[in-house]
């Protein structure tokens, strides 16, 4: 029950920091839209701050699950066509999960507040992205799928733009179709220009 209690708080915390951001957050109205009154929250967590902490703490592990990170390296693709269709179940996933877009508006906002927040901003949009993919072309290079080159520069590449449409969808949901179709169109030409003549699917 008290593991229930701590879940429905943080999936309330969530819904409000990233509506309101950190400071717009007030635990009283947190704890009352969960149904307890703000002394009882403390039972679950000692402060605001724990309740942020272990939102994004929650939120890692849910994206890693899911996702993928380089502690949960998707398998490296058996084929170029592989690879669009990987890229294009990560973006499903990521422009329609509830909980991700949610995390991604909470680091939007926070992330010039928060340290936290700003280093798992710049992980999440940036960083991990091109670790991620670094790991994977590496190993279509090394599979005779992809023209050798610096992985890690061919991971920026490749992330960048579907990173950009990805924020896009945020910004504009009513474009989230669109811009699916050109991650698609994206993901294509990629493996046009960098796909080894032979493995094309």
């Amino acid at each position: 029950m008290a593991k229930d209690t701590k879940e429905r708080i943080l999936t309330a915390a969530l819904d409000m920091f990233s509506q309101n951001g950190y400071a717009g957050t007030n635990i009283r109205e947190l704890a009352a839209s969960v149904g307890l009154v703000k002394s009882s929250t403390y039972k679950h967590f000692e402060s605001k701050e724990e309740i942020w902490n272990a939102l994004l703490d929650e939120m890692i592990a849910y994206y890693g699950e899911r996702f993928g990170s380089t502690e949960h390296l998707p398998p490296v693709p058996d084929s170029l066509e592989e690879l669009v269709q990987m890229t294009m179940r990560l973006v499903d996933f990521t422009v329609h999960d509830e909980k991700v877009i949610k995390t991604r508006k909470l680091l939007t906002i926070e992330q010039f507040r928060d340290d936290r927040a700003r280093a798992l901003a710049t992980k999440h949009f940036l960083t991990g992205l091109t670790e991620m993919f670094t790991r994977i072309f590496s190993g279509m290079m090394d599979k005779g799928l992809l023209r050798r080159d610096d992985p890690a520069m061919v991971a920026f590449a490749y992330t960048a733009p579907i990173s950009a449409l990805i924020h896009l969808c945020d910004r504009e949901p009513e474009k989230t179709g669109e811009a699916i179709a050109q991650a698609e169109a994206f993901s294509r030409h990629f493996i046009k220009v960098y796909g080894v003549h032979g493995h094309v699917g």
